[in-house]
């Protein structure tokens, strides 16, 4: 759970009383997806806040490898409640550390 510190800034509304700061999320999200999974974020690559609670993609170390550029990377969406709790993430992609993605704009 994200976790508020009890401030005038805070109180001020009942809107940011009851949902969490990006920074906090972000934090949380990391935490809670290495919890999970056992990898560590190495980059957040999107970040949304919608009615529903907030969306992720991050970017994780699969697969540690010699050299270090045939490593394997996976891209994964995770889904927040808007409280911050992770209520689920999906594989979306694997590649090599050293490849640029086509898929995306500006990827190569």
């Amino acid at each position: 759970m994200v976790k508020r510190e009890n401030t005038a800034e805070s109180q001020g509304s009942g809107e940011s009383a009851s949902r969490p700061r990006p920074v906090e999320v972000l934090r949380e999200a990391r935490a809670q997806f290495a919890e999970l999974t056992g990898l560590t974020t190495e980059s957040v690559t999107t970040f949304e806040q919608s009615e529903d609670g907030w969306s992720l993609e991050v970017e994780v170390l699969e697969l540690a490898r010699v050299p270090d550029t045939m490593s394997l990377m996976a891209s994964y969406q995770v889904e927040l409640d808007p409280q911050g709790q992770l209520t689920g993430y999906r594989r979306l992609r694997r590649y090599e550390r050293g490849r640029a993605d086509a898929r995306r704009s500006g990827g190569g």
